[in-house]
C-alpha cells in the first residue's frame, strides 16, 4: 500500500488510539507546564506559591530533565510488560499527582510532588512513541509522524486555553483539568487502544541492567559518568543553595581530584582491569556527547518561552494595546452571550488578571503558529540540510529576542512570539534528523535513542539559567531585562557557530548534515 492508497484508513487502529492518547497527555502536561512559572512565583495572596525566580528555575529544571531522560528505562520496562500496561501505569501515576500537586506549598514539597509527574509522562512518552513506529511503515511512517507532531501541538494549545481559563477562578482548578486530561487518555486506552504487532520476545529480553550499562557506555565507563554526574549536581547546588564562590571550589576539588587519581591509575599500569572504582576514566563516544552538549545550548534558548516569557509578560508587558484592539470582538462575544440569557459579568477572568492578558494566552500563540504552520515551512525547507535548516532558525529564534528590546507593548510580544514560532518550526523538527546523518553507520540506533538527553540537558540548564537571569536582570534584581534578552541571543547565536565548527571539523564529511 502506498503512502497515497487509502489516505487516513491506511492508519490502524493503535495509531489513531494513541494519536488520542497524546492529545489528552499534552493537554495535562502543558495545561500546567504553560502557567508553573506563574503559580510557582505568583503572590500569595493571589493563589500562587509565593517562590523566587531562581527557585522557579530549579523546579522547572530538574523535573523536566528527569522527564526526558526516564522514557530510555521505561521504554525497556514497555518492551517487557506490554505497552498498554505501560499506558495505564503512566496514567495511574500521573493523575493522583497532578491531584496532589494542589496541595504543597513548600520547595521540596513541591519538587517532589512535580517529580512524580514528570515519572508518569516518562512512563507515557516512549510507549506512544514506539506505538506510532510500529503502526506506521518505510511508504506512510513521514506522514504518520507528521500527524502525530500535529496532535503535540494540538493538545499544547488546548490544555493551555483551558488552564488560563479555570485559574481566573481558582488555581486548583488547574490541576484539576490536568488530571482529568489524563483520565480521558486512560479511558481511551482501556476502550480503543490495541497493541500494535510486535517481536514481545526479542523485545523483552532487554534488562533495566542492560538499559544502565547502555547509558554508562555512552558516556564512558562508570568514573567518568560519575564525574559528570557529580558536575551537574554541582550546577544545580549552585543554582539555588551554594554561594558561586563555593560552587567553584568544589567543581575544582571535584574535577582535579578525579585528575589526580586518574593519573596515578593511569602511571600504576592500570588499563581498565581490577574494580570499576581503581579503573582510569574513559570517555566513550566523545564525539555524540560533544553533539549532545551543543544541541542542549539550542533547546536552552528554545525553552525559555515557558521558562522565563510568562514572568516578563506578567511582570513587564502593557497589554492594553491587544484590549484596545480586540474589544470589539469581546463585546460582540459577550452581546450574542447576553442575548442567549447568559451573565458575562465575570467573563473577563478568563482572558484578563490585574487588567492585563494573561500570559499564557499569548504564549499559546506559539503551538497555534506551529498547528498552522508547521506544514508550510517544512515545505519551504524542504531542499535546505537539516544544519542549514537548525542554523536558520536559531537566527530567527536571535531576531525574535530582538524584538523585545524594542518596546514592551502586547503586539510587541506577539510579533516576537510568532517570529520565535517561525524559527522553532524550521529547526526543531530536523535537529532528530541531523543526528541521524551524522552518525557512523553502525551507530545510528544510537545516536537516535539517546537524543533526547540533548533535550533533559537543555531543560536542566535553561530552567537553572532562567531562574538565575530573572533573578538578577528582572524587578528583583537591577531591572534590566533587556540584558536578559540579549544573554539569551547571545546563547544561541554561540550555538548556531559552535554548531558550524562542529558540521565541518567534527563530524564524518561524507555524513555531515549540511
Amino acid at each position: 500500500m502506498t503512502a497515497n492508497q487509502g489516505g487516513l484508513r491506511q492508519f490502524p487502529r493503535s495509531f489513531w488510539a494513541a494519536n488520542t492518547m497524546e492529545i489528552f497527555e499534552r493537554m495535562g502536561w502543558y495545561g500546567f507546564y504553560a502557567v508553573s512559572a506563574l503559580y510557582l512565583t505568583g503572590p500569595v495572596d493571589e493563589g500562587g506559591l509565593g517562590f523566587s525566580s531562581a527557585d522557579r528555575g530549579v523546579i522547572q529544571g530538574l523535573a523536566t530533565f528527569f522527564l526526558y531522560l526516564f522514557p530510555a528505562v521505561f521504554g525497556a520496562l514497555a518492551d517487557r510488560y506490554g505497552y498498554r500496561k505501560m499506558f495505564l501505569s503512566s496514567a495511574a501515576v500521573m493523575a493522583p499527582a497532578y491531584l496532589l500537586l494542589s496541595l504543597p506549598t513548600g520547595f521540596w514539597p513541591f519538587l517532589g510532588t512535580y517529580f512524580l509527574v514528570a515519572v508518569g509522562h516518562g512512563m507515557f512518552k516512549p510507549v506512544v512513541i514506539s506505538t506510532v513506529a510500529k503502526s506506521t511503515n518505510e511508504e506512510n511512517g513521514s506522514i504518520g509522524f507528521g500527524i502525530f507532531y500535529m496532535m503535540v501541538n494540538v493538545g499544547g494549545f488546548l490544555g493551555p486555553i483551558v488552564a488560563g481559563i479555570v485559574r481566573g477562578w481558582n488555581w486548583d482548578l488547574v490541576f484539576y483539568a490536568s488530571a482529568t486530561w489524563i483520565v480521558l487518555m486512560a479511558v481511551v486506552c482501556l476502550l480503543i487502544y490495541k497493541e500494535p504487532p510486535r517481536d514481545t520476545e526479542a523485545e523483552g529480553q532487554r534488562s533495566l541492567r542492560e538499559v544502565f550499562r547502555g547509558m554508562v557506555e555512552v558516556v564512558g565507563n562508570l568514573r567518568f559518568f560519575l564525574l559528570v554526574s557529580g558536575v551537574l549536581v554541582i550546577l544545580v547546588m549552585g543554582s539555588k543553595w551554594w554561594e558561586f564562590s563555593l560552587v567553584g571550589w568544589v567543581a575544582l576539588f571535584w574535577i582535579g581530584g578525579n585528575l589526580v587519581l586518574d593519573a596515578l591509575f593511569r602511571a600504576s599500569g592500570r588499563r581498565g582491569s581490577g574494580p570499576w572504582f581503581l579503573q582510569p576514566m574513559r570517555i566513550g563516544e566523545g564525539r555524540y556527547l560533544l553533539f549532545l552538549l551543543l544541541m542542549a545550548g539550542f533547546w536552552i534558548s528554545f525553552n525559555q518561552i515557558f521558562m522565563t516569557l510568562p514572568e516578563y509578560i506578567r511582570d513587564y508587558v502593557d497589554t492594553s494595546d491587544l484590549i484596545t484592539t480586540f474589544s470589539p470582538v469581546a463585546a460582540w462575544v459577550t452581546g450574542i452571550a447576553q442575548s442567549l440569557g447568559f451573565d458575562t459579568s465575570n467573563w473577563s477572568r478568563a482572558v484578563l488578571q490585574n487588567g492585563q492578558v494573561k500570559p499564557e494566552h499569548l504564549i499559546n500563540l506559539n503551538a497555534f503558529g506551529i498547528i498552522c504552520f508547521q506544514v508550510f515551512i517544512s515545505w519551504l525547507m524542504r531542499r535546505t540540510t537539516p544544519l542549514v535548516s537548525i542554523i536558520a532558525g536559531v537566527t530567527v529564534t536571535i531576531a525574535s529576542f530582538g524584538l523585545y528590546l524594542l518596546g514592551m507593548s502586547g503586539w510587541i510580544v506577539v510579533s516576537a512570539i510568532l517570529v520565535f514560532s517561525v524559527g522553532e518550526m524550521m529547526a526543531s523538527p530536523r535537529s532528530k534528523e541531523y543526528a541521524g546523518r551524522i552518525a557512523p553507520p553502525d551507530k545510528v540506533g544510537m545516536y537516535m535513542g539517546y537524543f533526547y538527553w540533548c533535550v533533559a540537558l537543555g531543560n536542566l540548564f535553561g530552567g537553572l539559567l532562567s531562574g538565575l537571569a530573572y533573578q538578577h536582570f528582572g524587578p528583583q534584581g537591577i531591572n534590566r531585562p533587556d540584558w536578559m534578552w540579549i544573554l539569551f541571543a547571545a546563547l544561541a547565536g554561540t550555538t548556531a557557530v559552535s554548531l558550524v565548527i562542529y558540521n565541518r571539523w567534527v563530524s564524518p564529511v561524507s555524513r555531515a548534515g549540511g
